[in-house]
């Protein structure tokens, strides 16, 4: 798809109303621009389904489709946002309106181009997502104080690195810093007893809409 390298159109999986099941505006309706398009595979990846297909559409026709529902926090998502050289000044367009504006992102593009009013979640990926050496650990240096890192864990093993970014980055003192386990892979309770032992400055990070609805499903 053509959009990717466009300013002005972007690949689109889906555009939905739903609360937002993560970060620390869970729980809020929200709507979500989901686009499509993703460089890294990660092993727990929850939307394969958006790597490709998805309809290209242009910033105006995105903006058409949000507005209808009449709802003030809008999400960028993916697939990966960042690879679509339109998602910044589609993000530039949703603040134009006036809206609250969330990016999900992997962090493994740059994001020194991302409007200070968006609130960025930067998910780094641990060893675990077998993509840990695409991190760009200098996004950091872009992070303002509403921003959030999401750390998704698998195992003990990725705990313990997380630990270790948080303390020798200094991550907590960066962003608020929250811990996400993979669903059905780690307990909850275990991460929590890991967390409160080593009296971790991170927030537990549940996927809530995997709670509400069906954890297969789609547009939620």
């Amino acid at each position: 798809m053509a959009s990717r390298g466009s300013q002005t159109h972007l690949g689109i999986f889906e555009i939905y109303l739903s609360v937002q099941g993560e970060s620390t505006h869970a729980g809020r309706p929200c709507v979500f621009v989901r686009t499509s398009g993703c460089g890294l595979r990660c092993t727990w990846c929850d939307t394969p389904h958006a790597y490709s297909g998805g309809t290209e559409m242009s910033i105006e026709e995105v903006l058409d489709q949000v507005r209808q529902f009449h709802v003030p926090l809008v999400e960028l998502t993916g697939g990966e946002p960042m690879e679509q050289k339109a998602a910044v000044p589609l993000m530039q367009a949703f603040l134009s309106e006036g809206m609250e504006v969330l990016l999900e992102t992997g962090g493994h593009v740059l994001l020194k181009d991302v409007p200070k009013a968006v609130r960025k979640i930067v998910d780094f990926k641990a060893p675990g997502s077998g993509m840990v050496k695409r991190n760009v650990w200098e996004n950091v240096n872009f992070l303002e104080s509403h921003d959030e890192i999401k750390l998704v864990i698998q195992d003990r093993q990725d705990y313990e690195w997380a630990r270790e970014e948080i303390q020798s980055r200094d991550l907590s003192e960066k962003a608020t810093v929250l811990l996400s386990p993979v669903f059905e892979s780690l307990a909850p309770r275990m991460l929590v007893e890991w967390m409160l032992e080593d009296r971790l400055p991170a927030r537990l990070n549940l996927q809530q809409h995997k709670y509400v609805w069906d954890p297969k499903a789609q547009g939620v």
